[in-house]
C-alpha cells in the first residue's frame, strides 16, 4: 500500500492548487493524493473517482517521485519535423525565384517537386505534406503565377472590363415559381 502523510503547509499548497485550476485532469490527480492523505487506500480513491484501480497508485507514486510536476498534464511532443528549421531560408529563397533558377525545367513549383528537390539536394526525405506544412509554418505559398494581369496590353485590359461590364449590366433570367 502507498502511504501518503503530507504536512500541513503542503496539502495547503495542493488545496489551493485544486481550487485554482480549471484543468479537469489536474483536479483529478490532485485529488487523488488528497484522498490518499486522509488515509483512503488507492483501491477506494479509484473507486470513488470512478477511474480504474491501477490509476490511482500510478498518480500517487507520480506525485510521491516528482511532486507537483509529476501530476500537471503534459503536452504530447509528437514527431520531429521532417524538414529542418536550418533550411527555412533556403526554401523560402527556392520558393521565390522558382524552379528554373534552380535549374530544373518548369514554371511552378508543387509540394511534391519542392520535396523531391530537397531529398535531391540535401538527401532529407520528406513526403508533399511534410513540405506543405514547413511552408506553411514559413508563410510561403509554392505557386507562382506564369501570367500577371498588370503586365498585359492595356488595350486589351480595356476591353476585357468592358466585356465584364457589359455581362454585368445584362438582363437577368426570372426565376421560376415551380
Amino acid at each position: 500500500m502507498i502511504c501518503v502523510q503530507l504536512p500541513a503547509p503542503v496539502r495547503d499548497l495542493l488545496l489551493t492548487e485544486f481550487r485554482a485550476t480549471a484543468d479537469r485532469k489536474y483536479r483529478d490527480r490532485l485529488r487523488i493524493v488528497l484522498m490518499a492523505d486522509r488515509g483512503r487506500r488507492p483501491a477506494a480513491v479509484a473507486a470513488d473517482l470512478g477511474i480504474r484501480t491501477r490509476t490511482a497508485p500510478r498518480w500517487l507514486n507520480a506525485y510521491l517521485d516528482r511532486g507537483l510536476d509529476g501530476l500537471r498534464p503534459r503536452e504530447a511532443t509528437g514527431a520531429a519535423p521532417k524538414v529542418p528549421a536550418e533550411l527555412a531560408a533556403e526554401v523560402t529563397r527556392w520558393v521565390i525565384e522558382g524552379p528554373a533558377a534552380c535549374g530544373l525545367g518548369r514554371a511552378n513549383w508543387t509540394y511534391a517537386e519542392l520535396a523531391d528537390h530537397l531529398f535531391k539536394t540535401h538527401g532529407i526525405a520528406a513526403g508533399r505534406s511534410a513540405v506543405l506544412r514547413f511552408c506553411r509554418k514559413l508563410g510561403v505559398r509554392v505557386y507562382r503565377p506564369t501570367y500577371r494581369f498588370l503586365r498585359a496590353d492595356p488595350a486589351r485590359q480595356e476591353k476585357a472590363r468592358a466585356g465584364l461590364a457589359d455581362l454585368r449590366r445584362g438582363p437577368r433570367p426570372a426565376a421560376s415559381s415551380c
